[in-house]
């Protein structure tokens, strides 16, 4: 029976991987090589080998409500999109309140994992760690739980850049990166456009001479602001959507492709890939449009050969006088302290049934945790993952046979590939909202929309048009919270509050003309959405303003 558990990292899924632990009854132990917790989010002013690494003026790209952890809303107060040392703040606000901090071992780093010479009767593992004083301790575990993430190992393809051997100026990868410093007026070249090469990008083209952005692929950029002023992110992210999506992909595609060249032209900024948005996960960036029009970005082909100083792009045409180069070129997953038969490979992914499980393993005692790239935010994935792995650990859930895992494992690869641009440094991508279903509907927490309808239509209009907020997987089921339904109804009130730092009064309006005066806002609400008419309105006049949900 599994009661003591290893979960290996303490980032944003070991967190949660914790509390899932405790939810179900399990003794977790937690093994964090570095000082704190945070991982990727805890920001490092020097880079420290093997850890992710972010720079200093990253802001998270998902809203605060669609990353928020199932059974703990945001702070109001909070902004919709956090810097990172406000990230940082929720998750200690997490640990302290679900006492998840005493399970962790701080500065222990975890060597090994290997299967007991009873694994097949007993399901065990002996873990081996390191302190930092350098003593090894090994002890045994009845599973393990990992969450190292992906952001760890930089890739730097150097041979594919003929000549940058003998390149006059400075080279390095963006996982190096910390701020401009030292780049003042300099000229920069950022190789790779993801999210990464986009904001540093952006953050040296603040000091530096000119920055030139080189783009293989191109990239669909997107903004955080969306209409209105709400996050980007709750607008067109709803099951309806969903749903739409599946019936008419390539309309909605071209739909959402054809708003955002409303918002500037994709082919005139040199930016046009060559997939549909939902083929790739898109550049989240509200200033790099700015600083390319401004001239202070300048969007570039890919990089055919270095020259000295020079830089030779493929088209043809040369900088000179380089003096830096930015390698965003991503990263290559490892996991150097699990048995190599536990990494193979199905395409570029891990060979993981649903993204979780090895299948070869006669005890299902191993999950990976977090390993796994949708488009929304990776807690609530990493949630659901966890929740589900630790209910299959204490036999409330069981697996298919190996043989069935592997085939859809096998089936799902193909699919995925169809459908989306993987690759070597983007193994996987998931359908945001099917996957988390998928998931809940084995842990026993998928919402009942017509059950609810019935029961308490107002909640399932909220969670059928409204943007899929975690709060939903906390319904009903195991680990039912009750403050989900609450949590959802008062959303909007979360992503208003922060705004409200200047309270703009309504103007005085004669009582003959209220009705004209709020169908007004209404129109004009719904013409920004490009909608014919509001499907939900919610009103809410305590503070003297409006709350719409649009589709």
């Amino acid at each position: 029976m599994v009661q003591k558990v290893a979960v290996i990292g303490a980032g944003i899924s070991g967190l949660t991987s914790i509390k899932a632990c405790l939810d179900e009854g399990l003794e977790p132990t937690c093994f964090e090589s570095s000082h704190d917790i945070g991982g990727l989010w805890r920001f490092k002013d020097k880079p420290e080998p093997g850890r992710a690494n972010i720079y200093r003026s990253v802001i998270i790209n998902s809203s605060k409500e669609i990353m928020a952890f199932s059974d703990f809303p945001p702070p109001a107060e909070l902004p919709n999109n956090m810097h990172h040392s406000e990230v940082l703040q929720y998750l200690r606000l997490y640990g302290q309140a679900f006492k998840l901090m005493q399970h962790i071992h701080f500065q222990t780093t975890v060597v090994s994992v290997r299967q007991r010479l009873d694994f097949d009767a007993t399901g065990q593992w002996e873990v081996e760690t390191e302190k930092r004083e350098g003593q090894r301790e090994t002890i045994v575990f009845d599973a393990v739980i990992v969450c190292t993430g992906h952001f760890t190992k930089p890739h730097l393809p150097l041979t594919d850049f003929p000549g940058i051997e003998s390149f006059e100026g400075r080279y390095f990868h963006s996982w190096d990166y910390r701020n401009a410093e030292g780049l003042h007026g300099k000229r920069v070249v950022v190789i790779g456009i993801g999210n990464s090469g986009g904001d540093i990008a952006v953050d040296i083209s603040r000091v530096a001479e000119k920055v030139y952005l080189s783009a293989r692929s191109g990239a669909w950029v997107v903004g955080r602001v969306g209409e209105g002023g709400l996050p980007g992110d709750l607008i067109g992210t709803s099951r309806m959507h969903t749903v739409l999506e599946n019936l008419f992909p390539s309309w909605i595609s071209t739909r959402v492709e054809k708003k955002l060249n409303k918002a500037f032209d994709h082919k005139l900024y040199g930016l046009k890939p060559n997939h549909g948005f939902y083929t790739q996960m898109p550049v989240v960036n509200d200033d790099l449009p700015a600083r390319i029009i401004s001239g202070r970005v300048q969007v570039k082909p890919n990089v055919k050969e270095f020259c000295g100083s020079s830089v030779v792009f493929v088209d043809g045409s040369i900088i000179d006088k380089v003096d830096v180069v930015v390698f965003s070129t991503g990263y290559n997953y490892s996991f150097p302290f699990l048995p190599s038969t536990l990494q193979a490979k199905s395409g570029y992914r891990l060979r993981l049934y649903k993204h979780v499980f090895p299948p070869a393993l006669s005890q299902p005692t191993l999950a990976v945790v977090g390993f796994i790239r949708g488009f929304g935010a990776v807690n609530p994935l990493a949630e659901m993952q966890a929740r589900w792995a630790t209910r299959v650990f204490k036999g409330l859930t069981t697996l298919p046979s190996e043989e069935n895992m592997i085939k859809e494992i096998e089936k799902d690869t193909i699919t995925m590939h169809k459908r989306f641009a993987c690759s070597e440094r983007n193994p996987l991508q998931v359908d945001y909202i099917p996957y988390l279903d998928s998931l809940a509907e084995l842990v026993g927490v998928r919402p009942n929309i017509p059950w609810l309808l019935l029961k308490d239509p107002r909640l399932a209009l909220q969670i059928f048009l409204g943007p899929c907020t975690p709060y939903q997987y906390r319904l009903t089921g195991p680990g039912q919270w009750a403050g989900a339904r609450q949590a959802i109804l008062t959303q909007w009130e979360r992503v208003v509050q922060p705004f409200r730092t200047r309270v703009i009064p309504e103007p005085e309006t004669r009582p003959s003309s209220t009705r004209t005066y709020m169908l007004f806002k209404i129109l004009l609400w719904c013409d920004v959405c490009q909608f014919k008419k509001p499907e939900v309105l919610l009103f809410h006049s305590k503070n003297q303003f409006y709350h719409f949900l649009v589709l």
